[in-house]
């Protein structure tokens, strides 16, 4: 379970009795109407408009390519177009773009070159500085470029990818603050209910975007999906600056018994003195570096769906752009629920059922990697079986909600007081399947056959259990001694 003194050593099955004694010395503050769960609720919102603005331009890039024909409709797909009930026109009045797969492919990726940039940054900043000005200035960075995505798009295919890569610089920050806000603000007893709740709305971001992408191109055009989202990040921005603050210690209106209730809870886990960070030990920490692989490999399969399921949709089971945005955020409403879900279920486990944090931890990392490997496969074999495609997807999808209270929170355990450094690793290399990933794939499905698309979900698969498979063997779930001691021979 979660560790919680640097002086003794403590056998991990002890931690409940210990979590015992010390929520008998310090009342746990309600959850109604807390500052922790406002600040979990802020979040949300704020990883909402940070996935709505990068997954929007999935959508709208259907809409911007010289390929369809007048009714909406694309104009060569390799299952036979659905028809629907009579409708308006499909508004074409916004520029198109000649673009060949491959630099479709660069221009999805982009983002993600961009983002690699400041996340180890993100992390050691917010650490210093503080999270709430970094992640908030990070995200309204991205929301100012956005708005400007159509401008750039007019210029050509080189300006986009620029506004892209720094849109992603600005998002770059976002994780990694979250995480190091949320070493002083979750106790550990809530990491799970309370991280998982925060996270979610980067799936509720993916689920309403991909919809309203597709709505707004069709009875507007491509463009205003970018002023739109653009406002509601401005809006975010304010409330954040607002209502927002670095730690309980610093809140202005948290009561005093959930300031005594959090920081109690967590003032034997975080070792803050002084600007010594045992890099030494980080970068040889195991434990770590399963994390690392586990999301590298998770994101492998997340990313390949996030940027090319509207593609999918498109160019293979032939779904006009208004029906395309709906079904391709199906997946992500499973996914947010069992990621809330989960979180409730892990924190119960450890909490009630006595758990170890290690068991709960890797048992939600198998069941979120493997579920998605295999159904991820299997709708490759669905052919113009629409429905059974659709559903697969969603399912493959929606099982990898359940990581979010697995390996996705995992450095808040080994190591609270890094945790947005470490975040900043893993994210790191978590972000090279999004960098890689869409330009592999649309190279691998140039003639966009059922079969070349087969491929690209198999090698997502096998990356998948890889990382499954590492994260078993080598995952930890205590607090390790170079977080605690604060070492100096590092």
């Amino acid at each position: 379970m979660d560790r919680y003194t640097s002086d003794t050593d403590i056998d991990d099955q002890e931690q409940p009795l210990l979590l015992s004694r010390q929520d008998d010395k310090v009342e746990r503050a309600p959850a109604c109407c807390s500052s922790r769960y406002g600040l979990s609720l802020l979040s949300c919102y704020g990883f909402f408009v940070a996935y709505a603005l990068r997954v929007n331009l999935s959508v709208a890039m259907v809409d911007m390519l010289n390929n369809t024909d007048a009714s909406g409709n694309t104009s060569k797909s390799v299952c036979p177009a659905h028809s629907s009930p009579a409708r308006p026109k499909h508004n074409h009045t916004a520029s198109v773009y000649d673009w060949d797969s491959e630099t479709q492919g660069w221009i999805l990726g982009s983002f993600f070159y961009g983002y690699i940039l400041t996340q180890i940054p993100g992390g050691y900043l917010a650490r210093k500085y503080g999270a709430k000005w970094l992640l908030g200035l990070g995200i309204l960075g991205t929301v100012v470029f956005t708005l400007l995505t159509p401008v750039a798009a007019d210029l050509g295919a080189g300006y986009l990818i620029a506004v892209r890569v720094l849109e992603g610089i600005g998002e770059g920050v976002t994780f990694p603050a979250m995480h190091a806000m949320w070493a002083f603000w979750a106790p550990p007893m809530e990491r799970s209910r309370l991280l998982t709740i925060a996270y979610t709305g980067a799936q509720l971001g993916t689920v309403v975007a991909l919809p309203l992408s597709a709505q707004i191109c069709f009875y507007l055009d491509w463009t205003w999906v970018f002023y739109i989202f653009g406002i509601v990040g401005i809006v975010w921005f304010i409330l954040w600056a607002l209502l927002v603050s670095n730690t309980p210690n610093t809140h202005p209106r948290i009561s005093e018994q959930e300031r005594l209730y959090i920081t109690s809870s967590l003032n034997k886990e975080l070792t803050l003195s002084g600007d010594h960070i045992p890099w030494g030990s980080i970068l040889t920490s195991m434990p770590l570096w399963a994390i690392v692989v586990a999301h590298f490999s998770y994101n492998w399969t997340f990313y390949t769906l996030l940027t090319l399921l509207p593609t999918y949709m498109s160019d293979v089971l032939g779904f006009s752009i208004k029906e395309n945005g709906a079904l391709s955020a199906l997946p992500y409403i499973g996914c947010g629920l069992l990621a809330v879900l989960g979180g409730q279920l892990a924190d119960y486990l450890r909490e009630n059922c006595f758990y170890r944090t290690v068991v709960v931890r890797k048992a939600f990392s198998l069941i979120g990697m493997i579920g998605p490997a295999v159904f991820i496969v299997a709708a490759g074999y669905t052919g113009c079986n629409y429905i059974l495609a659709v559903a697969f997807l969603s399912i493959s999808s929606s099982l990898g909600g359940i990581v979010a209270s697995g390996f996705n929170i995992n450095h808040l355990d080994i190591a609270p007081s890094y945790a947005g450094i470490l975040l900043g690793i893993t994210n790191s290399f978590a972000t090279i399947p999004g960098m890689v990933g869409p330009v592999i794939a649309r190279a691998l499905t140039k003639n966009n056959t059922i079969e070349e698309w087969q491929t690209v979900f198999y090698i997502s698969a096998g990356i998948n259990l890889f990382g499954a498979a590492f994260y078993t063997v080598f995952g930890q779930g205590v607090a390790q001694p170079w977080a605690i001691h604060n070492p100096k021979g590092n």
